[in-house]
């Protein structure tokens, strides 16, 4: 059985799924899949005990990301950011063989240690770039699947002309922002089967 913790869309649980692995996703939140047998609702932290073959983790980066540096003091005074790193880290010391840690550049790599591997989502055909560190445990890192050139204009199409992201505030931005790319879930799901 493999565990998708913190994925409500179930993009990767999708992809395993379509390999023929028992595959769930687990999220506080209701998913947004299509399948919500294949969905444990609820804190990860219940579930991380079963004896899973692979855990596959995207714990939430609000507090550890470098976007967020600017309220890094603040998330530290009141244990915000150690309440996240501790989270992140019941992942990194699981009693699993085969786990991935997802986040996007943050504290961790000078909290924990480095990175195993960085992706990016033109690595995978998307004509998009997201700066993703990948932790591995028992995996190989992820072989890029289709390499696309850089546009011709210097920025890919999530981008704006500064360079940053065009997806604007809203309620919906951090989940549209932390949903895996299909090409990197089908990777994930080919690779590491």
């Amino acid at each position: 059985m493999i565990l998708v913790a913190c994925e409500e869309s179930q993009v990767v649980t999708a992809a395993f799924r379509a390999r023929g692995h028992e595959a769930y996703s687990c999220d506080i939140k209701p998913t947004s899949g299509l399948r919500p047998d294949w969905h444990i609702e609820g804190d990860v932290r219940a579930v991380l005990e079963r004896d899973w073959s692979m855990v596959i983790a995207f714990p939430p980066c609000t507090h550890l990301c470098v976007s967020g540096a600017r309220w890094f003091k603040e998330k530290r005074a009141d244990g915000r950011q150690q309440s996240a790193v501790d989270f992140f880290m019941l992942f990194a010391k699981l009693d699993c063989e085969r786990v991935a840690i997802e986040n996007p550049v943050g504290i961790m790599s000078t909290t924990w240690r480095k990175p195993d591997q960085i992706i990016h989502p033109w690595q995978f055909g998307h004509p998009e770039s997201k700066t993703t560190c990948l932790w591995l445990k028992g995996l190989p890192p992820l072989q890029p699947t289709d390499v696309l050139d850089k546009p011709s204009s210097g920025r890919w199409s999530n981008q704006t002309p500064s360079g940053q992201n065009k997806l604007g505030p809203s309620p919906e931005r951090a989940t549209v922002r932390s949903r895996t790319y299909q090409n990197i879930a089908r990777a994930m799901a080919e690779q590491w089967s």
